[in-house]
């Protein structure tokens, strides 16, 4: 059994956090180092940055450091390769899948094997669990899954996170949006066509946009860190509801470009990008409801006010 070397003295556990250098990981670092906690990643290089100690990992190879989950930590599981970096071909689905399914049950293994229980498991998911249609619908956690190729990723990453809680381990998944920063996120690119005053609209544009900051994105971590009543899923997005259209109009009065509307068609989108494409040219309404039941207030509620602060 791995012994327990992280007693911190001041009743906080550590936090150890999978894809700690990525986009959303990096934004969750800074904030939590901010707020005095102490926190560590698993990589595929360890040492040391900066405060954050590095364990190393390879999940892929069954490897991780002896001591990177013992002790009293919470897991935050961020580790997942970029949806929009490249075609989703056979190949890249296969990686999308694994760095998020596998990984989570690779965890889980080591956990269980070494006895170990972490306060909590803490882990991303997507409001693609809903799938990539646009309907009127306004999905809650209570709804169903979609049966498209993200929409089962989630699915199964959130099963794999399922596996932490059947152990009594308090485990939490959140199902972001789209994150809005002024670095990075799935938005980042629409946004910085904006600065050149170009604004172009993508399929219908009737379509809905779920978005989060990121500011929020990392304080409702923070809190379901915190929070020991909360468990289960959450959806991180706003509660502003625009569609593509209002979106992008928004996006261009907040950046002072002309309202310049080009419109690509679906099949230009398709052919530019694929199966990704339905990510763009679908999307319906997502309700955060239960994390403001949960006692969580948006700092961002309303999307010109989160991208002014993105933009200006």
């Amino acid at each position: 059994m791995i012994s327990d070397t992280s007693d911190r003295g001041d009743g906080k556990p550590e936090i150890i956090i999978t894809g700690g250098r990525g986009f959303i990981g990096g934004y969750l670092t800074s904030t939590l180092l901010s707020k005095g906690y102490s926190v560590s990643h698993l990589s595929r290089k360890g040492g040391l940055r900066g405060n954050v100690k590095i364990y190393e990992w390879m999940p892929e190879k069954g490897k991780i450091e002896k001591s990177a989950l013992a002790g009293n930590k919470i897991i935050v599981h961020l580790a997942g390769a970029n949806l929009g970096s490249a075609r989703w071909t056979k190949k890249r689905k296969r990686l999308i899948f694994s760095s998020r399914v596998d990984t989570a049950k690779f965890l889980y293994s080591v956990v269980s094997g070494e006895c170990l229980k972490p306060e909590a498991f803490i882990s991303a998911s997507g409001t693609g669990y809903y799938g990539s249609g646009t309907t009127e619908a306004i999905y809650t956690e209570e709804s169903p899954p979609g049966n498209d190729f993200l929409a089962e990723t989630c699915r199964e990453w959130e099963a794999a996170a399922g596996l932490f809680a059947s152990k009594g381990i308090r485990t939490v998944m959140i199902r972001t949006a789209p994150v809005l920063a002024k670095k990075g996120g799935g938005l980042s690119g629409l946004i910085r066509s904006a600065r050149f005053g170009i604004v172009i609209r993508a399929g219908s544009g009737r379509q809905y946009m779920p978005w989060i900051h990121i500011t929020d994105l990392c304080n409702i971590y923070i809190k379901a860190i915190e929070e020991e009543s909360m468990s289960g899923a959450y959806n991180a997005v706003s509660p502003h509801h625009t569609d593509h259209d209002g979106f992008m109009r928004t996006v261009a009065a907040v950046a002072g470009s002309p309202v310049f509307l080009p419109r690509l068609p679906d099949i230009i989108m398709r052919v530019l990008l694929g199966e990704m494409s339905s990510v763009i040219l679908n999307g319906s309404r997502v309700s955060p409801d239960r994390i403001i039941r949960a006692g969580y207030s948006f700092l961002f509620p309303n999307l010109d006010e989160a991208l002014s602060d993105i933009i200006r």
